[in-house]
């Protein structure tokens, strides 16, 4: 008996039993994934002959990335964010098992899975006709007409994405009022219908474009500037009261709660002026005094201790995965310097404007390998001087700024880089003419036109200039800014 089981078992070995070595599980299995989607895993029924299953594993379109196992578990991790708007299938066939470090092993069943990336998609503030102060989405992907997704009687000030870009949540005023203030603004969502998947436990609630709700109203406190957490569950609001300016600072809203002021841990009202939310959802980078402090969101489950930073007056966005800052540094020369903080606390300058220009946003790229920056400079107009806009790229690796576009002269100018780090969405305000026929005159007017920067080509490893052409988009437009 001990002989036949030995045998047999011999034979379960060398055969491979009755299973063929395949691919148990794959990760990114019918998911759209986004930029913060890194890495998918593939889980295999067998051990596998390492060098045979990396050798025979096909991304199409084609994904760059580097491999590494851990037992029956596969992981590929992706160098660069899969651009957004694509289906990607994953094939494998022709790999083995691993039998005891040989190579005889069974070959494995092929394998196919399929995933795609989120729609190329952005949003704006309308600029004139219909559109005029609604929010528009556009879908680069599906090549939709444009949505309209907020109500005639909202004027739209501003607004930012949910984490998948199902839902925006804005800010805006009754156009009842003759002249639409900041003070006036109530927050409320709005459902996009972007990035749904079948099966989405949110498809249910989210399926309808445009719903809106309205999540904080301004009756007894003014409501001024507001930022939304990376995780899409938290809210901080600068708040005014209606009867005492002094009662003014932010507020956390969490969904699901009623809206309370932002405090320490002994319960006293925290003050201050600009701010944002960090990467993490835990923590406010707010501006106070003389400089800018990092405060808990809730202090009683956040516990990290209160951080200054007297030496900046600005902080403007933050690296993808949290690990650093761009800051701003007023000199007494006139100009500002941009500085790279890390959550280490290491500072560095990376550049300075000329006296009197200014900094008005900077944008990692998705492997923080360069800063877009949104600059002005000042320039001589006949007997005046002015602040001329421009976009340029900073790479940190070599210290080098490349101007990109130069912009007309204009006092408020946004731009945004897309998540997968492929393009720039700007607007630029311009003076058209319009010829009236039975006048005979012509009319100027002003209109904001949106528009894209690709950024697809690599940037020049030498001081060439990097050669991009912007594309002017049909539409008119505030405030472009991607779907994440």
């Amino acid at each position: 008996m001990i002989i036949g089981l030995t045998v047999l078992i011999c034979l379960l070995f060398v055969g491979g039993g009755s299973t063929a070595p395949k691919v148990k599980d794959f990760s990114w299995q019918d998911k759209k994934i986004g930029a913060e989607d890194t890495a998918f895993i593939l889980n295999f029924n067998r051990p596998m002959n390492h060098a045979s299953v990396e050798k025979n594993l096909t991304i199409e379109p084609p994904l760059p990335g580097k491999v590494s196992w851990a037992g029956r578990r596969m992981a590929y991790t992706i160098l660069e964010p899969a651009p957004y708007g694509n289906q990607y299938t994953v094939k494998l066939s022709g790999a083995k098992e691993k039998f005891y470090g040989l190579d005889q092993g069974e070959v494995m069943q092929p394998f196919q899975g399929l995933f795609s990336s989120r729609d190329r998609a952005f949003a704006y503030i309308g600029f004139q006709g219909e559109e005029k102060g609604r929010l528009i989405l556009i879908n680069l992907t599906k090549k939709q007409r444009p949505i309209i997704l907020s109500p005639k009687n909202l004027e739209v000030m501003d607004f930012k994405f949910f984490p998948q870009g199902e839902k925006i949540l804005f800010s805006a005023v009754e156009k009842q009022n003759e002249v639409p203030t900041l003070i006036e603004q109530q927050i409320y969502t709005v459902t996009t219908g972007v990035n749904l998947t079948p099966g989405d436990a949110k498809l249910k609630s989210s399926e309808v474009v445009g719903e809106i709700e309205k999540v904080l109203d301004n009756l007894e406190y003014q409501n001024l500037k507001f930022d939304l957490s990376a995780d899409g569950q938290k809210i901080v609001i600068q708040r005014v009261n209606r009867k005492d300016v002094f009662d003014s600072g932010p507020w956390v809203l969490e969904l699901g709660k009623e809206a309370q002021h932002l405090t320490n841990k002994e319960g006293i009202i925290q003050k201050g002026g600009d701010f944002l939310i960090t990467p993490d959802s835990k923590n406010l980078v707010i501006l106070q005094g003389e400089g800018t402090s990092i405060l808990p969101i809730n202090p009683e489950t956040d516990s990290e201790d209160l951080i200054f930073l007297p030496k900046f007056g600005t902080v403007l966005n933050f690296a993808p995965d949290g690990s650093m800052a761009t800051m701003v540094k007023y000199n007494q020369d006139g100009t500002r310097s941009l500085y790279i903080v890390t959550n280490q606390g290491e500072e560095r300058e990376v550049l300075r404007t000329r006296p009197y220009g200014n900094i008005l946003s900077a944008e990692f790229d998705p492997n923080k390998r360069i800063i877009y920056c949104l600059l002005t400079q000042v320039v001589e107009q006949g007997e005046e001087y002015q602040e001329q806009p421009y976009i340029a790229a900073f790479d940190l690796k070599r210290n080098i700024l490349r101007p990109l576009v130069i912009l007309p002269n204009q006092q408020k100018v946004h731009m945004d880089l897309s998540p997968d780090g492929l393009a720039l969405l700007f607007d630029q305000m311009v003076t058209i003419s319009n010829q009236e026929e039975e006048e005979n005159t012509k009319n100027t007017k002003k209109i904001s036109r949106l528009w894209m920067l690709p950024l697809d080509s690599k940037m020049p490893e030498d001081d060439s200039p990097w050669q991009l052409q912007p594309e002017e988009l049909p539409q008119t437009g505030l405030n472009p800014k991607w779907l994440p």
